[in-house]
C-alpha cells in the first residue's frame, strides 16, 4: 500500500501543494455560483439531459451553483484552497462551533418551512435538500463541539 501511495504522491507536480498557495481568490467561484443560481431561480434555462427531465437538470444546475458558493465561502473565510474546514483553521473554535450548530438548526427549520407552508412556491425536493444540508451542518457543529470538549485529546494539552 505504501508503494502505491508513494507512486501517487510522485505524480503531484512540484509547487502544487494546496497548503502553500499564497494567492487564493474566491471571486471566480462566487460569480459562477451566482450565475448558476440566477439561472435556476429566475431564468430557468435547461435541457432534458440523459434523464429526460428539464426540471431535474435545473435542480442539478442549482446544486452545482451551491457547490461553487461553498468553495467561494471557504476561500474567503480561510484564505486558502480546500473544502474541509479543519478546526485548526478556526480563530475561535469554541464560538465558531456553536455558530455552526445554530446555522444547522436554522437550516433545518427553514427546510420545514420549505416543505410545508412554502411547498406550493418551491420545487418539491427543496425541503429534503435543505434538511440534508442542515443535518450535515449540524453534524459538523456537534463534531467540533465534541472534539473540543469531552472527546478532546488530553495528551496535547500537557
Amino acid at each position: 500500500m505504501t508503494f502505491l501511495l508513494s507512486r501517487f504522491e510522485g505524480q503531484i507536480p512540484i509547487g502544487s501543494v494546496v497548503a502553500n498557495e499564497t494567492e487564493v481568490s474566491g471571486s471566480v467561484p462566487a460569480i459562477i455560483g451566482s450565475l448558476l443560481i440566477l439561472n435556476t431561480m429566475i431564468l430557468g434555462f435547461s435541457f432534458p439531459g440523459p434523464w429526460d427531465s428539464e426540471s431535474f437538470t435545473l435542480g442539478i444546475i442549482g446544486m452545482t451553483g451551491l457547490g461553487f458558493w461553498y468553495v467561494a465561502w471557504y476561500r474567503f473565510t480561510f484564505n486558502r484552497k480546500g473544502l474541509i474546514p479543519w478546526l485548526d483553521n478556526w480563530q475561535d473554535p469554541e464560538k465558531s462551533s456553536k455558530q455552526v450548530l445554530a446555522v444547522g438548526v436554522f437550516t433545518i427549520i427553514l427546510s420545514w418551512a420549505a416543505g410545508n407552508p412554502l411547498q406550493e412556491y418551491l420545487p418539491e425536493p427543496t425541503g429534503l435538500v435543505l434538511l440534508l444540508i442542515g443535518l450535515l451542518i449540524s453534524l459538523s457543529g456537534v463534531y467540533s463541539m465534541l472534539a473540543l470538549g469531552p472527546l478532546a485529546d488530553k495528551s496535547s494539552e500537557e
